[in-house]
């Protein structure tokens, strides 16, 4: 089976761009990643493309052609949408392709414009991700979803609103130094337990911001990048991706995320690797308790085990596993249908050495990405190493 390496990488800064259409953001991310690839327009023979609410913000649907189109590329364009994970997916498609052995080059990414709509209307729009029969009409919210996994999980594990503000702590300051996150300022601990309360027990600063942004990357078979002498040290060795059921009412916990378990086995499966062998992560914290979840749900640690990793230093910068080094969705912010491949193009950078917290994991060699979808109905899981 061919290596796929990601030849190029390309993000917007994430962040309120509301005067910008979305075709604009997602055509940015793309000929940046199109530049470092430097493979020739007409080599490109699929783009794989992530989006959520565009139909809803932007009145737009059928946006595979037209990003394409932005893109500068004449290739059959798919969109994928799995709610938050829509551009996980779309990154496993363009891998999938690469290793069928139907294509050498492929573009993928996302692009979500969420602040043009007022809190209210994001919110609303964002709700359909859950089930609107038995979830949407009864007032549920993301919010309120994941405070009652939070519950949940403290009711059977233990755990604290500390605990989960020294995760919000750890991935401010990790955004500190990384151009494209939509909150480059630290955060205290004490600062994110004094934040106005959302859902109990989950606070302001417990919660990812309403973002605009896209990513992108470039992806090709090994043999083309040796073929076209390009320099593209970070491959993705295994591929993953689960579910569970959709609403949460018929779930059989609320404190673990199987979905995302499930993503994770397949995708060490297929990189023949462990969670033991994984240097760095980059996850879905879409709300603080959604990292831990993540990490358990990794096999990184053990269910329970998760809550106090951030206060105790494990996960943080200088930490034995650093998660987040872009910031997180907490701080580098979350235009949904640009995350996953967000995740794939930060941990790229983390791993090639040149993103500004590369120097926390300068040995690095294993990455893992996690992109959630819902609370966790939908999980793509990705590993990259880096390869001679």
């Amino acid at each position: 089976m061919t290596d796929v390496r990601i030849a190029g990488v390309g993000l917007t800064p994430f962040g309120r761009q509301s005067d910008r259409t979305g075709r604009d953001l997602f055509a940015e991310a793309a000929l940046a990643a199109r530049e470092e690839a430097g493979a020739p327009r007409d080599d490109f023979e699929a783009v794989h493309y992530g989006n959520f609410m565009g139909a809803l913000a932007e009145r737009q649907g059928h946006q595979g052609p037209l990003v394409a189109e932005a893109a500068g590329l004449d290739a059959p364009a798919t969109r994928h949408e799995s709610a938050c994970a829509s551009s996980g997916v779309a990154v496993r498609e363009a891998v999938r392709g690469i290793r069928s052995g139907d294509h050498d080059v492929v573009l993928a990414g996302g692009m979500e414009r969420m602040t043009n709509l007022d809190t209210a209307a994001v919110t609303e729009s964002l709700a359909i991700a859950a089930d609107e029969l038995f979830e949407v009409r009864a007032g549920m919210t993301f919010p309120g979803a994941y405070a009652l996994m939070a519950r949940a999980y403290f009711e059977e594990f233990g755990g604290t609103r500390e605990d989960l503000a020294h995760v919000a702590a750890k991935n401010h300051a990790n955004a500190v130094e990384n151009e494209y996150a939509q909150y480059r300022r630290e955060v205290s601990v004490a600062e994110a337990l004094d934040s106005p309360p959302v859902a109990d027990p989950l606070h302001l600063m417990d919660s990812c911001p309403i973002t605009d942004g896209a990513s992108a990357v470039v992806l090709v078979s090994d043999e083309y990048a040796e073929e076209k002498g390009i320099d593209a040290p970070v491959a993705v060795s295994g591929t993953g991706q689960g579910g569970d059921k959709f609403a949460l009412q018929d779930r059989k916990w609320l404190n673990r995320t199987p979905a995302a378990a499930d993503a994770a086995d397949e995708a060490y499966d297929d990189a023949e690797i462990g969670a033991s062998d994984v240097d760095v992560a980059e996850v879905h914290d879409c709300f603080t308790i959604a990292e831990v979840l993540a990490l358990e749900g990794l096999g990184l640690y053990g269910h329970g085990e998760a809550i106090g990793a951030a206060r105790r230093g494990e996960t943080t910068r200088d930490g034995r596993l650093p998660v987040n080094l872009s910031g997180g969705l907490k701080a580098k912010g979350h235009p949904v249908g640009a995350t996953g491949c967000a995740q794939v193009a930060e941990m790229t950078r983390v791993l090639r050495g040149d993103h500004p917290n590369s120097d926390a994991v300068p040995d690095a060699c294993v990455g893992v990405t996690h992109n959630a979808g819902g609370t966790v109905a939908s999980a793509v899981v990705h590993v990259l190493e880096v390869r001679g």
